[in-house]
């Protein structure tokens, strides 16, 4: 635990309704709910308050340490098209949130407790305003732009559309495992959103996000392997 880190407040969202695995956030994974893995490493992380916003009856009857607060989620905010953005406000403003907060998906359930204190570490310089997971990607994405009618827009530098992939610089892309801000910050902007984005890098074996079956079952299958390492420094 970060014993010289501010208090902090983890928010995990977790909602019935998924088209790609339903009751993917309370399926048994490794013998434990999904989403309580991430109660725990919210928990072992330091935690002070942790926030579940919540539409599942069982996750919202169920027993909780005591710095677990359940919060009841509205259907308009548990739709496939609802973002986070409003889900966070909806949170902060009920449980009355302050400081900083650091949402956490129960989806990517291979996140370590050193990604979290990383991420909180980095946030603690004052440079960023918002502080994310990332991990590496194919940085064969820099060749690649949208069309506008037959017009080709390059997504970004348009000398790296020719350019030998090889030579092109490294790609990361964010993995959704943890996002740290102020609770104010969001308040008053309403977004996540900002020009000052810090990020830590976590290995793409401890990125998977949960989506569909397949998904579920490889997180399954690399969990106990991974779980020895999962230490408090963060390196894989």
């Amino acid at each position: 635990m970060l014993h010289s880190m501010p208090a902090w407040t983890a928010v995990i969202p977790l909602r019935a309704g998924s088209k790609g695995l339903p009751q993917k956030n309370t399926r048994l994974l490794a013998g434990k709910p999904l989403y309580r893995h991430t109660i725990d490493q919210a928990l072992a992380a330091g935690a002070q308050r942790v926030l579940v916003t919540t539409d599942i009856p069982e996750v919202l009857c169920a027993d909780f340490p005591a710095a677990v607060q359940l919060l009841h989620r509205s259907a308009d905010l548990c739709g496939d098209a609802v973002p986070m953005a409003p889900v966070m406000l909806h949170a902060l403003r009920s449980a009355a949130c302050q400081g900083t907060v650091v949402l956490l998906q129960a989806t990517s359930p291979l996140r370590r407790i050193g990604d979290i204190e990383a991420a909180l570490a980095l946030f603690g310089s004052g440079i960023f305003e918002l502080v994310m997971s990332v991990t590496p990607a194919d940085r064969g994405v820099l060749k690649w732009g949208t069309l506008r009618g037959n017009h080709f827009q390059p997504l970004s530098d348009p000398d790296y559309c020719f350019a030998n992939r090889q030579s092109l610089p490294p790609v990361v892309r964010p993995n959704g495992a943890i996002y740290v801000m102020h609770a104010d910050w969001l308040l008053a902007r309403g977004s996540f959103v900002s020009g000052r984005t810090g990020a830590i890098e976590m290995p793409a074996q401890y990125s998977y996000d949960i989506d569909t079956l397949e998904d579920f079952a490889r997180c399954e299958s690399l969990f106990e392997s991974l779980q020895p390492a999962a230490g408090r420094t963060g390196q894989g």
